[in-house]
């Protein structure tokens, strides 16, 4: 049996998960996607103060890239994780392309800068949401992630629905007097795009998470795969755009972007082999509408709009993780799929 087809047995034996399991997972997915709003705003404020964007993404790559090698070989569990990667390699359960997967973090950071001003933060948003939930559905059809293949029942296309319609009723607020055009259509398949590979990140993070046995090296090797598309990315925009960046700041927290973005790989990576790509993706998705609500109460940025739209669309991603989720949670422990 190849190691692709015993991972494939092993997960149609997968175990369900008691309720306290799944609110322990919820959990999980929720700290992972209230990472990202932070980052954002980190970010964001790091571009503002440089007058570049690519060097911002650059610099939080570059200082989660700092982190994770210093995880990876400064600490023993890191490198006694790390020494599983060779076996890894030679048994198959790895291939060489899943160390691609870093590159989809420093496009996804591309459609971002690219997009934003011209689009919206709402519209962009429901984009990567709406690619995220439709790769999640996919990649958990074709098997990519480490839990297996999963069924496209009634209840997960219902959850994957339910998903982009709370997230469409909480940025509502922000879509009014959006002009629409073709050029308009044409940039939202770009943070669409975005989301889709995201979830197959996950994917692939997850399927090396399980054959490491730690998350660890799959977070380190997105780092570095997305830093140097980044790297390529700024070079780029000097040699064909120009421009100097400002001064770097001085105070600490805006560079803590990076930290924050190994905290959400690290946690996708492990989250996928638990409740599959699509689940994941959707706690996650609700775990960023809960950070940016915190955000947005507790330090708002100027624009910042809270409506009752924004808390119930928030509430409403939580019940769609639910929903998606029955399946699973109403699966007794022990019971493989059928």
């Amino acid at each position: 049996m190849s190691p692709d087809q015993h991972r494939s047995h092993s997960a149609q034996e997968d175990p369900g998960h008691s309720p306290l399991a799944w609110i322990a997972l919820v959990t999980l997915m929720l700290m992972a996607g209230i990472a990202m709003p932070g980052q954002g705003r980190v970010n964001a404020a790091l571009a503002a103060q440089t007058g570049d964007a690519f060097l911002a993404a650059l610099i939080s790559f570059t200082t989660g890239l700092a982190l994770m090698l210093l995880i990876a070989f400064a600490t023993a569990r890191g490198r006694r994780t790390m020494r599983q990667v060779k076996p890894a390699f030679r048994s198959g359960a790895v291939k060489w392309w899943y160390l691609l997967a870093g590159c989809v973090g420093g496009y996804y950071v591309l459609t971002q800068t690219l997009t934003i001003g011209m689009i919206g933060v709402a519209v962009f948003t429901v984009s990567v949401v709406t690619g995220q939930t439709v790769g999640g559905l996919l990649w958990d059809r074709i098997g990519l992630g480490p839990a297996g293949r999963k069924r496209l029942s009634l209840m997960r296309v219902a959850g994957a629905l339910l998903t982009v319609a709370a997230v469409l009723w909480a940025v509502s607020p922000q879509l009014s007097g959006t002009d629409r055009g073709l050029s308009w259509l044409l940039l939202v398949i770009l943070p669409f795009s975005g989301g889709f590979l995201n979830s197959g990140q996950q994917a692939l993070n997850g399927r090396q998470s399980a054959a490491y046995g730690s998350p660890i090296p799959a977070t380190l090797f997105n780092f570095i795969a997305g830093t140097f598309v980044l790297l390529l990315a700024w070079l780029g925009k000097l040699l064909f755009v120009g421009g100097v960046p400002g001064a770097l700041p001085d105070q600490w927290w805006y560079y803590i972007g990076g930290p924050l973005g190994c905290m959400f790989i690290a946690l996708g990576a492990v989250l996928v082999t638990k409740v599959g790509v699509l689940v994941a993706a959707m706690g996650m998705i609700a775990g960023q509408l809960v950070g940016s609500l915190l955000l947005d109460v507790l330090m708002p940025a100027p624009g910042s709009l809270v409506t009752f739209s924004t808390v119930a669309g928030t509430v409403l991603t939580l019940v769609a993780v639910v929903v998606a989720s029955l399946p699973d949670m109403l699966r007794r422990p022990g019971r493989g799929k059928r």
